[in-house]
């Protein structure tokens, strides 16, 4: 066997994903590239509708190189996990209280964005004293899908993917202003939810468009909060945003000005900046 296989495809290498059984469920999580220790502070992302855990490459990377255990999970019938989607923001908060249970880890941070960011929310709020932080990206208490977006899901049509990604990708992101030169967003983001699951993206916006436990949440969550915002987010307004910070006991928001929705990818340096204050 050649050196090189050893080093990299070495049992302890394969600790960095992670397979987690749960009630017959297997679901995938990725550890930012570093071992899980359950005895470090343990960070846990949630990605939104119809996307996966890729979608936080540069930011879980920094942490899992900087003393922290990651979590970063595809949700059921997204990226490597295995169907059926989860069909509503309380069973999936649910199975991310039994992931964090099954890996033994004591305090958590959460971080969700868009839908992801309701089910971070809800299980928060579940945990209590065992979260430590909560980051909520492109977020408001309240999100309605319009009803021809959620039939298009549902039918399984491009339009569904067209016209999530023509809301979601700020608008100097679509002029092609980003860090990596020639790197284009909206082709990214169009990729990125191509890929997924019909059923399951229907079952996500769905799931988004019924959920009307943000306000009690927030009223539970005692741990420091911090709502990062897209000042050009057309999908959950920045304003609304604001407002919903000031339903937490511990809560603040922070704005990225020229972002959309999709603040990880369109400033993922800013977005890592403004995480570090709660994970």
């Amino acid at each position: 066997m050649p050196s090189w296989f050893k080093r990299f495809f070495s049992p302890s290498a394969l600790r960095t994903l992670m397979e987690i059984i749960l009630d017959g469920r297997t679901v995938f999580a990725a550890t930012g590239g570093q071992n899980f220790d359950p005895d470090r502070p343990t960070v846990l992302f949630l990605h939104g509708a119809g996307m996966d855990h890729t979608v936080w490459a540069l930011q879980t990377r920094w942490f899992a190189h900087h003393g922290r255990s990651v979590l970063v999970l595809d949700l059921p019938g997204h990226g490597r996990s295995p169907g059926p989607a989860l069909r509503s923001i309380e069973e999936m908060a649910e199975l991310a209280r039994g992931v964090i249970a099954s890996v033994g880890a004591q305090r958590v941070a959460l971080v969700g964005h868009s839908m992801g960011a309701l089910v971070a929310l809800e299980a928060a709020a579940r945990l209590g004293a065992a979260a430590s932080g909560l980051a909520l990206l492109g977020v408001t208490p309240q999100m309605p899908v319009h009803p021809e977006l959620l039939a298009a899901a549902e039918r399984g049509e491009h339009d569904a993917v067209d016209l999530m990604v023509t809301w979601a990708v700020g608008r100097a992101a679509q002029l092609g202003r980003n860090d990596a030169p020639g790197l284009w967003l909206t082709g990214a983001a169009l990729r990125l939810i191509e890929r997924a699951d019909r059923k399951s993206l229907a079952a996500d916006l769905a799931a988004c468009d019924a959920y009307r436990g943000a306000i009690a949440a927030a009223a539970r969550c005692t741990c420091p909060t911090l709502l990062i915002l897209g000042g050009d987010d057309r999908m959950t307004p920045p304003a609304k945003g604001a407002d919903f910070a000031r339903a937490f006991a511990n809560g603040r928001a922070a704005m990225l000005h020229q972002t959309g929705h999709m603040m990880m990818l369109e400033d993922p340096g800013g977005t890592l900046a403004a995480l570090k204050e709660v994970a």
